[in-house]
């Protein structure tokens, strides 16, 4: 079984090469965005006719939240065109789509968990953009699973706590926020839980399970919080001072409040799911 992998450079992409080994069964083909550029369909059709995925996992995004701001068009192209295309693909040769989203499809203004149901309301262009490009897969065609995700790191590329850990050898104290409330995901916990979709699709594909679920480890935060226990797992002693989003403006707004609620996931694919502190320390 052939499993196509867009964005392989990126977090997801490399904790999906990181596992790839414990599932023989598929035949993995990892492209960064030189080798398979999503914005542009004819390239896709080329590369999906020669190799016949049965499942392409849309690890590609604009992710850069905050330069989306003044790059609009460009997240725009990534997010919106890119999945459209992808989608496109994969209904004329008959694969499955697993597309990544996330948390800032909401406005962060709910209490409570935000289910796969919840009013949508991004604000900001990256979430947007993630929400726009949900919207154009639904409007192609049905065999996709998006999965929104959250505060995603990992050992891989760019994340929260890469950064905490580098700023740790050239500061003595950071000044980190404590109103924004979510949850961590580990990259490679989410790589887990695709392969647990794609095992599930294809050993029952009778049953109907195409849709939007949430994945995220179990638990919430604060971005304080979550740099606390980054520095306690590994032994850091460093001065940590609580701020409010007041005193830390960026470009893009996030949401105050982004924990997803899992049930869905859990209930139908039987996902089982650590918390965020557990799954922290697995890659000390």
């Amino acid at each position: 079984m052939v499993v196509l992998v867009t964005g392989a450079n990126g977090q997801l992409g490399q904790s999906l090469q990181f596992i790839a080994a414990e599932y023989p069964q598929i035949d993995f083909r990892f492209y960064n965005s030189q080798e398979l550029d999503i914005t542009q369909k004819k390239g896709i059709e080329t590369i999906f006719n020669t190799i016949k995925p049965e499942f392409c996992i849309n690890a590609a995004a604009y992710t850069a939240v905050d330069k989306a701001e003044s790059e609009p068009e460009k997240a725009y192209e990534i997010n919106v065109t890119g999945a459209g295309n992808l989608a496109e693909v994969c209904k004329e040769i008959g694969a499955k789509l697993i597309h990544i989203s996330t948390d800032f499809i909401f406005d962060g203004n709910q209490k409570t968990p935000y289910t796969e149901d919840d009013r949508t309301n991004p604000k900001s262009v990256y979430g947007q953009t993630k929400l726009d490009g949900e919207k154009a897969i639904q409007s192609i065609f049905e065999r996709y699973f998006i999965i929104r995700t959250s505060w995603v790191y990992s050992q891989f590329g760019n994340n929260f706590m890469k950064s905490m850990l580098r700023l740790s050898k050239e500061r003595e104290t950071l000044s980190i926020v404590n109103d924004q409330i979510g949850t961590p995901t580990n990259a490679v916990d989410l790589a887990h839980v695709l392969m647990k979709i794609i095992s599930n699709t294809v050993q029952n594909p009778e049953r109907k399970t195409y849709g939007i679920y949430n994945f995220s480890n179990e638990g919430q935060c604060s971005w304080f919080d979550f740099a606390k226990k980054i520095f306690q797992i590994n032994n850091i002693k460093i001065d940590l001072k609580p701020i409010p989003s007041s005193d830390y403006p960026t470009p893009a707004e996030r949401p105050k409040y982004s924990v997803l609620d899992k049930n869905k996931i859990k209930r139908v694919f039987g996902v089982e799911v650590k918390n965020w502190e557990e799954s922290l320390k697995i890659i000390e």
